[in-house]
């Protein structure tokens, strides 16, 4: 909806910080009202229109989900186009002139003073009353509106009832209270993604950011700012796993198996103290002391130590005892540290602690002109990818804790409900329980967590729930409609009955990060820069056959050894 450009106001002058008070009052006065309200019910209010006018111009006529502006005497009072309707046909032709519009007020404008210009709020402490003359927000006031962030703020698109006025989001906002980006497959939520990081990194370019790529496509969107981590070069020594992330890994569903779990919590702590007494002797005071070592400190152990622990209780051992749970634990960790798909955990021939340069590569710190890192986790199997990303939310967490936020990070996390399903019984345990903790806690030790899912049924309610900025994109599913309304303010609402209709590339956008919920369109991505796609294409595939004799020979060779070939290059 654009307004008509003909028409001057003085709100917003160039060259001024801020409207003036008389500036303020002659531009209201000056905008065609369309309306008076006839009803004010808590955040509701209900405007009977004025007769259509032959030269009234479609611009000022309001439409679903357009900004309003009420003149409320000590305020301008802003509200979001719910409904419209008119009543039911009658005998009387003339009830059909009767044109009712439902507005929620979200905010209001303060009037300016002579001591302080005019600001707009969220929520409403001066509401309309009867007869309150209403017109649609004019070109100037939604540039105030959409400008009000500052130097924290950064534009993402433009505003689709003005494609003139840019779309912004406050950068502290969407971190610190952490962001969610939710549509149905196609809808343009990875792109929305890149564009999102990409406008941040423009403008703070020493950000500590990490992607969780199940995909493997946003590798090229942030041009040589991403440090990309693939199975080939991504290592997670096994002895950074907590005892819990180990049991799972070990033993998916624990059922049956507690004797082994409680030799194996005995016997991690011997194993740890006993690669510390063997390590240099120059250590830091906080390592010297081995006594409080336990099975979830992050110190460095042998596999081998472990299994020649087991060795040793089996040989003092008598007949008479139940030797069976040592040796079913011992053939457990000696398959799992043999198996391709854990190679990045246990492939390493020898054990060193790493764990500073873990941390620095993976959170980026120092940034070095990189400051995305994008762990690729396409084509690994679904519970290593789940290890994965329990390991890295976890370490994210416990960095920020131990640093006290110094050097705050964010992890963006695609297709959360895989990692936190909205059934408790579902998914990897260690990985549910990491990002729950993440979205409850994190802003208090600088971790911010944006997720992304097509899914918003599937996700966890508490995730969703903690995300006080939403970009929700095409949605057409009832029920992850209904999951969504259950997370937003209920002064949006009305906005997402828009979501089956949206445009690829648009959003609705609300919560603390945006100064109003509003529909938006995300700005375009250079082409260079789209996430890659690894959508099959069918057209493309069947248009031709196969005559690679060795074909599925290679397939069979990669599917035996758990790992991605990489093509021969003459």
């Amino acid at each position: 909806m654009l307004p008509n450009p003909t028409r001057k106001s003085p709100l917003v002058k160039k060259g001024t910080a801020a409207p003036t008070a008389e500036a303020f009052d002659t531009a209201f006065q000056e905008k065609p009202r369309i309306g008076a309200v006839i009803s004010v019910t808590g955040s509701h209010a209900l405007v009977l229109l004025e007769p259509d006018r032959e030269d009234e111009e479609r611009d000022i006529k309001p439409q679903l989900g357009a900004i309003m502006s009420v003149d409320a005497g000590h305020a301008i009072v802003l509200g979001l186009v719910s409904a419209m309707s008119v009543p039911a046909p009658s005998h009387d032709n003339a009830v059909q002139t009767i044109r009712i519009v439902e507005i929620e007020l979200i905010g209001e404008f303060t009037r300016p003073t002579i001591n302080a210009p005019a600001r707009f709020k969220r929520g409403v402490s001066t509401y309309p009353t009867l007869g309150d003359g209403v017109h649609v927000a004019t070109r100037d006031e939604l540039t105030a509106l959409f400008s009000i962030n500052g130097t924290s703020s950064v534009r993402i698109g433009v505003v689709k009832q003005d494609t003139q006025i840019p779309a912004t989001v406050n950068v502290d906002e969407i971190f610190s209270r952490h962001c969610a980006v939710v549509g149905t497959t196609g809808a343009g939520k990875s792109c929305a993604i890149a564009l999102l990081l990409r406008s941040v990194l423009e403008r703070f370019p020493h950000g500590h950011i990490v992607v969780l790529d199940p995909h493997n496509e946003f590798s090229k969107s942030f041009d040589d700012r991403a440090f990309v981590l693939d199975p080939t070069t991504f290592t997670l020594p096994y002895w950074m796993l907590t005892f819990d992330e180990l049991v799972e890994v070990l033993y998916p569903g624990k059922s049956g198996y507690a004797e082994e779990i409680e030799l194996l919590a005995d016997l991690i702590p011997t194993a740890k103290k006993m690669n510390m007494s063997g390590a240099s002797r120059i250590q830091s005071r906080l390592r010297a002391d081995t006594g409080a070592v336990t099975v979830d400190t992050p110190s460095p152990y042998r596999i081998s130590e472990l299994l020649g622990l087991i060795d040793k209780a089996l040989g003092g051992l008598d007949s008479t005892k139940n030797t069976g749970p040592y040796k079913r634990l011992r053939n457990r960790l000696y398959t799992i540290s043999q198996d391709a798909r854990y190679g990045f955990m246990f492939g390493g021939l020898t054990v060193q602690d790493n764990l500073s340069e873990l941390l620095s590569q993976l959170f980026r710190i120092p940034v070095d002109g990189r400051p995305v890192s994008v762990i690729e986790l396409g084509g690994l199997p679904s519970e290593v990818v789940q290890v994965v990303v329990s390991v890295v939310t976890r370490l994210a967490f416990e960095f920020g804790l131990w640093s006290n936020g110094a050097a705050p990070i964010a992890i963006v996390c695609e297709d959360a409900h895989r990692y936190a399903p909205a059934d408790p019984d579902e998914g990897f345990g260690p990985t549910r329980r990491s990002i729950i903790r993440l979205a409850k806690e994190g802003r208090k030790v600088g971790v911010a967590l944006w997720v992304a899912s097509q899914r918003p049924t599937e996700l966890d309610p508490t995730v969703l729930s903690q995300c006080n900025t939403i970009f929700a994109m095409r949605l057409a599913n009832q029920a992850d409609q209904d999951a969504l309304r259950a997370a937003v303010p209920d002064a949006s609402t009305s906005l997402l009955s828009c979501l089956p209709s949206l445009g690829l590339g648009e959003a609705i956008a609300v919560g603390e990060g945006v100064p109003m919920p509003t529909r938006i369109r995300f700005d375009a991505l250079p082409l260079n820069a789209v996430p890659r796609s690894l959508t099959a294409s069918f057209s493309d595939g069947w248009s031709v056959d196969l005559e690679d004799d060795g074909f599925i020979a290679r397939i069979v060779e990669q599917w035996r050894a758990q790992r991605m070939l990489l093509p021969e290059i003459d």
